[in-house]
């Protein structure tokens, strides 16, 4: 049982990382194009963060929160913020491809290492599928837009059809006309009857979202120069538009609408955490891009912090341009920036709006579909995965067959899969990561395995001893006087084991509050990996006990792959492996 252990825990050193995949100033092994600048690197930041949260999560995080929202944006990048400082010490410390499962890897040791990489691969193709579904919904209303439209059930999910079919039925028998109903119960309704069969199954499937996947997923595997200069011209496009929403829009504000702030408050603007959290998610997909980096080193963390620096600048704007134009209860739309101008009657900027959407969610599809490759790379390189995934392309230098499998890793359940099964479960993968990185940070201050040589950058160190027990204090007595009705619903025990359950992940938190907050005190912690991994964890909490539920199911599944392949086969597991600390 020890030795099971200690070899789950095996770990390798920053050093024995480096030298892995290190030769000659090259990657040993892959031979991947180091082409990136700081400039592609922020931008590449923008592309992935500013895309699907930005033109259709953030209106029915509006619709819940009032223009109160725009301080869950500011929370919410906080929480990335700390998440990014520590990002950013392992990024300069370890310039490796794999995100944050090489990270964990240096750390935590091999086992959690395989958990973050499993949970990083849930993480990108379910965040890719969303993507792909919320790119089609946009590309099918402009198509329908210039009288091109697509049969409907061609361009929705099989799981919306199905459903919006049998409420709308249900509505039919009572009475009502069909086109009384909501459009988009229309159309589902219209979907399922007009879809052709085979076998009693109805062929309802989402391909403009297949499309997207196929010509994204094509252009990542032909090279990173390619993706570099499509997803800087995508960049530059959306953020012209955003910058010409924002002045038009600030025309039209009415501060009248920013009243109540908070209309439903602080348990409102919280029902938006895992809309706004999506639209952050993007950042540590900078991290994948080390071994292509023209100085990881230096660019690699100053690209993290400045990409989400601006973007949360951008959110928080644009929060309070949508809830003034239009009285909040009306933006839980799909469409919400659209929307607001064709409310005031400027139709041709909600066109520019809807098809510069489209070049916005490409972006983040783009960049995406270039991460996950590397991720699936890292892990094969290191025997938790079969090597095919860490083929490089003799042409292209990219990971041809990972890219492959990621295209129909997406593609396929992009066909089908309805968007709101899928945003939260990202979300809650990504917190996962986040928390791991944080954590990751903390034990690295304890062992040995950075290079006392690295000048690199680290986050800054301040003594979390006394700051933090007062933080805690001043937001508990926050709580208690602005959700004091809150807190006395949270300690009632009422409803039994059917209310309880929503609360645990709550209060797992609690606890882990408090052995942090001791550990904090005792062993003079670090205060901003500390905050990251509360901020973190906490807003895992919101996400509720049912996608708790799902994303245990996945960390169990990877388990058993772990313990039947990845066990057996780590080269930390053969005689010739490097050195493990």
């Amino acid at each position: 049982m020890s030795n099971l252990l200690k070899n789950l825990t095996r770990r390798k050193s920053a050093t024995a990382l480096l030298a892995d995949y290190e030769r000659d100033g090259n990657i040993h092994g892959t031979d991947l194009v180091r082409t990136l600048r700081l400039k592609d690197l922020i931008s590449f930041g923008i592309a992935a963060i500013i895309g699907a949260g930005i033109f259709s999560t953030i209106g029915n995080a509006s619709a819940a929160g009032g223009a109160g929202v725009s301080l869950l944006f500011i929370f919410t990048a906080i929480a990335c913020g700390f998440s990014a400082l520590c990002y950013a010490q392992f990024a300069s410390t370890i310039p490796v491809s794999g995100s944050a499962y090489t990270y964990a890897y240096a750390s935590f040791g091999e086992l959690v290492a395989w958990i973050i990489g499993w949970d990083l691969l849930m993480e990108y193709a379910i965040g890719n599928i969303a993507v792909a579904i919320s790119w089609s919904d946009y590309f099918t209303a402009v198509m329908h837009g210039v009288g091109l439209g697509l049969p409907e059930y061609l361009t929705m999910d099989y799981l919306s059809a199905s459903r919006g079919f049998e409420a709308a039925s249900a509505l039919l028998a009572q009475g009502n006309l069909l086109a009384t109903l909501p459009a988009n119960m229309q159309e589902a309704y219209l979907a399922w009857q007009q879809a052709p069969s085979i076998a009693g199954i109805r062929l309802v499937a989402d391909v403009p979202a297949l499309g997207i996947t196929v010509l994204i997923t094509y252009l990542v595997y032909i090279g990173i120069k390619e993706s570099k200069r499509t997803a800087n011209l995508l960049v530059l496009l959306k953020l012209l538009v955003i910058l010409l929403v924002i002045t038009v829009g600030a025309f039209y504000v009415n501060t009248d609408n920013w009243t109540p702030f908070a209309p439903n408050g602080i348990s409102g603007i919280m029902k938006g955490v895992s809309a706004v959290f999506f639209a952050y998610i993007g950042f540590d997909a900078i991290s994948t891009t080390a071994e292509e980096c023209e100085n990881p080193q230096r660019d690699l963390p100053r690209a993290m912090i400045f990409a989400l620096i601006i973007c949360t600048v951008l959110y928080v704007i644009l929060a309070l341009i949508l809830t003034g134009m239009v009285p909040y209860q009306e933006l839980a739309v799909g469409d919400p920036l659209a929307f607001v101008f064709s409310r005031v009657n400027l139709d041709a900027i909600a066109g520019i709006v809807a098809v510069s959407a489209i070049v916005a969610m490409a972006s983040v599809l783009l960049v995406f579909q270039y991460g996950q490759p590397r991720i699936w790379m890292s892990m094969s390189r290191d025997g938790l995965l079969p090597q095919a995934f860490s083929r490089i392309h003799p042409k292209h230098r990219t990971p041809s067959f990972a890219t492959i499998v990621t295209g129909f890793v997406v593609a396929v359940p992009a066909l089908f899969m309805n968007l709101t099964e899928v945003t939260d479960l990202t979300s809650i993968g990504t917190l996962f990561a986040f928390v791991l990185v944080c954590g990751g940070i903390l034990l690295m201050e304890q062992q040995q395995g950075v290079p006392a040589t690295n000048k690199g950058f680290r986050v800054p160190y301040i003594n979390g001893k006394f700051i933090l027990p007062l933080l805690l204090l001043c937001c508990l007595s926050l709580l208690y006087v602005y959700n004091q009705e809150g807190l006395t619903q949270f300690f009632s025990m009422e409803g039994g084991w059917g209310n309880l359950q929503h609360k645990l992940p709550l209060l797992g938190f609690i606890l882990v509050a408090i052995a942090l907050t001791l550990l904090t005190f005792t062993r003079n912690l670090s205060l901003i990996p500390v905050l990251g991994l509360l901020t973190n964890l906490y807003l895992m909490t919101e996400l509720g006990i049912t996608n708790w539920s799902r994303f245990m199911a996945w960390l169990v599944l990877g388990l058993v792959i772990y313990f039947f392949y990845g066990y057996r086969n780590s080269k930390l597991n053969k005689p010739a492996a490097p050195v493990a600390v």
